[in-house]
């Protein structure tokens, strides 16, 4: 343990990737061995080079092929050399066919049915093959590491590996999965739920342990569950700029990032507030989106400038020149209930890079909570705010100064990578030896 890390297993949906969530690896293996790491993952892309040395996808559309008799294996093997450096389109499914595209999207819509539909189909005498038990004899983990989704096959694998190897679980939960109970008439639901807890259940009785994105989430796992995980803030590569007063004769203000569970309304409320001060301010949004759904609003909004996808090098690029970046979340309960826990990537890009911050959502969204005890950000928890706090963040040079040198110190005491690494090779080292 002291001369090399241990060998973990990621069980999770999707491999690293700067571009979407699971960008918070980094925050956990930025200094692993890649021959002590591996990754049982599912979705349908190619994987890039990151942590793993070697990673294997089983998904939806080969274990259907082999509950038809199409294939007689199921799941393809990867290894670090072999991979790309970056996904060509982030926003497009590799799936092999049109038919399998519009399957994928289907399943994409969270549901109850979907969920049941997906146990049914990750049958384990579909997915536990040779091929697999070969791979993973191979590797020896010495933990797993569990990226906690809704659904059951992930955490089903998981508890496999655990038992075959005899080995802890750590689980990594930055949403509420388990707790966030919806109110509805649907049997199927109910029927999902109970499941899906038992199941989850079964993992915190192995040897486990846990790491939170916030503290909010941990208090809450940590006392229901009796474990004593901890916290890993997100991290971000991009590096700090001096303080610069916000130019407000060529203001730059960007959000990069999703623009669903309400975000897009909030933005708006945003453009809306820019273009009562003046009209010239806009708000240059990017995102991955492909739903016009989502996007309709958006375009519609004299105030607003929407660009599509950009890489995560690009988004780096974009936040550091930024006179303001935003944080938004919605304010429908439903949507709320959904944000409640979660710590977006994007506060640990604002408060890293020193640029000015505007919040805007539901003071119960945990991002916005999380900017409210911080004090590193201006937050507006209601649209009347908007227009009389941009003004004041925008002309108030010794305000911008107070919240720059606030946010530097945010940055040095959680979003640091050389504490958020620290902190998780303690509870690997801990979980592992007790």
């Amino acid at each position: 343990m002291q001369n090399r890390h241990p060998r973990v297993l990621i069980v999770g949906t999707v491999p690293y990737n700067p571009n979407t969530s699971s960008r918070a690896f980094d925050a956990y293996f930025h200094n692993w061995e890649k021959e002590n790491i591996r990754q049982i993952f599912s979705n349908t892309k190619t994987p890039i080079k990151g942590h793993c040395g070697s990673l294997f996808q089983i998904t939806d559309q080969m274990l259907l092929e082999r509950h038809l008799h199409c294939i007689k294996d199921v799941g393809k093997i990867y290894n670090y050399d072999d991979l790309p450096t970056e996904w060509i389109d982030a926003g497009d499914l590799e799936v092999g066919s049109k038919f399998s595209e519009k399957l994928y999207k289907l399943g994409s819509k969270d549901s109850a049915f979907k969920h049941l539909a997906r146990k049914l189909l990750w049958n384990e005498k579909l997915w536990n093959t040779e091929k697999l038990r070969n791979w993973l004899d191979e590797f020896n983990p010495e933990c797993v590491f569990l990226a906690f989704s809704d659904d059951f096959f992930i955490p089903e694998i998981a508890m496999f590996v655990a038992d075959r190897f005899g080995i802890p679980i750590m689980s990594c939960i930055g949403d509420d999965y388990y707790f966030n109970d919806k109110k509805s008439l649907s049997p199927l639901y109910h029927i999902y739920r109970k499941k899906y807890k038992s199941c989850i259940n079964r993992v915190f009785e192995h040897k486990s342990s846990a790491i939170y994105i916030s503290d909010k989430i941990r208090n809450k796992y940590n006392d229901a569950f009796g474990i004593n995980g901890d916290t890993v803030y997100l991290v971000s590569d991009i590096e700090r700029h001096e303080f610069r007063p916000i130019n407000v004769e060529d203001l730059k203000i960007s959000y990069c990032g999703n623009i669903r569970l309400g975000r897009n309304t909030s933005l708006v409320d945003i453009g809306n507030a820019l273009q009562e001060i003046n009209s010239s301010y806009k708000v240059d949004v990017y995102s991955a989106e492909k739903n016009g759904e989502f996007i309709k609003v958006l375009r519609e909004c004299p105030g607003i400038r929407y660009h599509g996808l950009v890489s995560y090098n690009e988004v780096m690029k974009i936040t550091a020149e930024s006179d303001i970046s935003i944080i938004v979340e919605g304010f429908s309960p439903e949507n709320v209930t959904i944000t409640k826990y979660s710590l977006s990537t994007k506060a640990a890009d604002a408060i890293s890079t020193g640029c000015q911050i505007l919040s805007y959502g539901s003071e119960d969204c945990g991002v916005i909570g999380y900017m409210i005890s911080t004090e590193c950000s201006v937050v507006c928890t209601d649209r009347s705010m908007l227009v009389n706090s941009i003004k004041k963040l925008i002309n108030d040079i010794e305000y911008q100064r107070k919240l720059y040198n606030q946010s530097s110190i945010i940055h040095k005491e959680h979003h640091n990578k050389q504490k958020s690494i620290a902190v998780t090779e303690r509870l690997f080292r801990e979980l592992i030896e007790k």
